[in-house]
């Protein structure tokens, strides 16, 4: 299966890979490509299996969009790349980053984690619950689901919420989701060590975050080398939703220090 996706910048330019969270697409990192184009990298922004504009691929697993990623890089002939990482494709992007370390350059980690001791917030815990959590999205519709997003982060726009209700807009990918979710035991995470993938990394995160909370933020700032944090203190959980200009500006400055 091939992942749809957009890019902005030059064909021959350094690669920044672009890897969006849930229940996002490629979308959130539109309005911060073009910074990325101007700073003369490649912006790859694929939408993950079920999101976005790609088709279902089930199972809808954490492994299985492990392995999408890595179809995507290899059918695009990206040999190496800067990984830029939002929520779950942290999780998703991350585990392909230990498993691919020859393609990676570097790191920019955003509201999520990487820990085998990792603990699932309260929706998420629901969604990975059978029954519970066909019960809690199964009948969400497209006012439900904007709602929800909106209670976290007022400013979502009706455009974004468009854009981000295509993952949940039929049966098929409301079980993607929910395969997604329950696939995801941070158990599974103890043969990976980020620190062995030795690059600089940037990361940057919402002081308000409710989801991934800035103690992750600390937790990877000290046990990976080489690490920046930008903490933004009036932004959450959807931080490249709602402050695009200056995620822009701390990824374009961390890409330029780059040889």
């Amino acid at each position: 299966m091939t992942l749809a996706f957009r890019e902005a910048g030059p064909a021959d330019g350094r690669v920044a890979l672009m890897v969006h969270g849930f229940p996002e697409s490629s979308y959130m990192w539109a309005r911060v490509m073009p910074a990325v184009a101007d700073a003369g990298w490649r912006a790859v922004a694929p939408d993950l299996a079920g999101f976005g504009d790609s088709a279902v691929d089930p199972p809808g697993t954490w492994e299985r969009q492990v392995e999408a990623l890595e179809r995507f890089r290899r059918t695009l002939g990206i040999e190496r790349c800067v990984l830029v990482v939002h929520d779950w494709g942290g999780l998703i992007g991350l585990r392909w980053a230990c498993e691919h370390p020859d393609a990676v350059t570097g790191l920019v980690i955003s509201s999520s984690g990487f820990f085998p001791d990792g603990k699932w917030h309260g929706m998420a815990q629901a969604m990975r619950t059978p029954e519970v959590g066909e019960q809690a999205i199964g009948g969400l519709d497209r006012d439900g689901f904007a709602g929800l997003l909106r209670s976290t982060h007022p400013g979502f726009t009706d455009e974004e919420l468009d854009e981000y209700w295509k993952g949940m807009a039929d049966d098929a990918r409301k079980r993607n989701a929910l395969e997604l979710y329950r696939s995801g035991d941070f158990e599974k995470l103890a043969g990976y060590r980020l620190a062995d993938l030795r690059v600089p990394v940037l990361l940057i995160w919402g002081a308000n975050d409710e989801f991934a909370r800035i103690a992750s933020a600390h937790r990877l700032e000290d046990e990976l080398a080489d690490t920046e944090l930008v903490v933004l203190e009036d932004a959450g959980h959807f931080i490249w939703d709602e402050r695009p200009d200056a995620c822009g500006a701390a990824l374009t400055a961390f890409l330029d220090r780059l040889e």
